[in-house]
């Protein structure tokens, strides 16, 4: 009975959280569109468009909930932001609730305790999410700084034909590829409702936090300042990102030899037990079923740890 009641209590989390997280989404898209067919080439367009942008962007009644209980709202917003994905605050602590519940139901049901089934649990709500909103992060800025040469080059390449600088990152967010073209596109919507460029720049380069785009950001700001060919320092620019990248492929490629060699090695213990426990189970399960074995797997997985994060931290270079 107790299985039930709380696989029931996780139904119901579950309903609730994705009814909450849809009725927000809902009034969002609705505010959204009238945004758009307010905003138009007069002041009074831009300034209700604008009034209605930031009654989008405020928080909902599931996000203000989980303001409260969160110690750092601002920081999980620009890192659910940088994931590129319309994630709230909201939706990401239900996932998180939702996944530590789950964990801790199926401890339960491998008949772990409780103190050991809620542990998990939390543990469980309070890494997974962060670790794959951490993977998801560097991914789109991995695929970011692949594709911001091109962008840059595609700058240049409009200004010397005459055009404008909004109009060459107009012109980047039709023809390059997302995330480039998507971050470039959502300077171009910001700039149309009134908001500075240099402003919508910095709020990009805060959300990626990638030194290539605030490299850009300078650049345009400085030339703002003081004048000059904007063409020829974006040629510049584009020559010195490609220069870093070609460096870092290289620094990975002759890294990629101590990396194999720790892959191998962290890999032999599993690879050893695994045989083992087929070959003489009786011998290898005694470090499961001691006191000591506990021991000493303890003391094997901490020295592993700290040798896998001691190589890592020694084949990583800042360029």
């Amino acid at each position: 009975m107790n299985l039930f009641l709380v696989l029931g209590v996780v139904a119901a989390l579950v309903v609730g959280g994705f009814a909450a997280t849809f009725l927000s989404g809902a009034g969002q898209r609705r505010l959204s569109r009238r945004a758009k067919r307010v905003s138009g080439p007069s002041r009074g367009a831009h300034a209700a468009a604008q009034r209605l942008t930031l009654r989008v962007e405020g928080p909902g009644g599931l996000d203000r909930m989980a303001i409260r209980f969160l110690p750092k709202p601002d920081m999980l917003r620009q890192r659910l932001a940088a994931t590129g994905l319309s994630v709230s605050i909201g939706a990401y602590a239900m996932i998180c609730v939702i996944f530590g519940l789950a964990i801790a139901v199926v401890a339960l049901m491998q008949h772990a305790p409780a103190v050991v089934a809620l542990l998990a649990g939390t543990l469980a709500a309070l890494a997974v999410p962060h670790f794959v909103t951490g993977f998801l992060v560097n991914r789109r800025r991995g695929k970011f700084s692949k594709l911001f040469p091109d962008a840059i080059g595609l700058m240049v390449r409009g200004l010397k034909a005459g055009l404008p600088v909004v109009e060459s990152m107009l012109v980047v967010g039709r023809e390059v590829n997302d995330p480039v073209g998507e971050e470039f596109r959502r300077v171009g919507d910001q700039v149309r409702l009134g908001q500075p460029v240099e402003d919508s720049l910095w709020a990009v380069a805060k959300r990626l936090n990638l030194p290539e785009f605030n490299f850009l950001v300078i650049t345009l700001a400085i030339q703002r300042e003081t004048g000059g060919n904007l063409a020829e320092t974006l040629e510049n620019l584009d020559e010195m990102i490609r220069k870093r990248q070609q460096m870092k492929l290289k620094v990975k490629a002759m890294s990629s030899e101590a990396m194999a060699t720790a892959m191998i090695i962290g890999c032999l213990p599993f690879v050893m037990t695994a045989i083992l426990f087929l070959v003489s189970r009786k011998y290898i399960l005694t470090l499961f079923t001691t006191d000591m074995g506990h021991i000493l797997l303890g003391v094997g997985g901490v020295w592993m740890s700290i040798g896998f994060f001691v190589m890592s931290q020694m084949v990583r270079f800042e360029i």
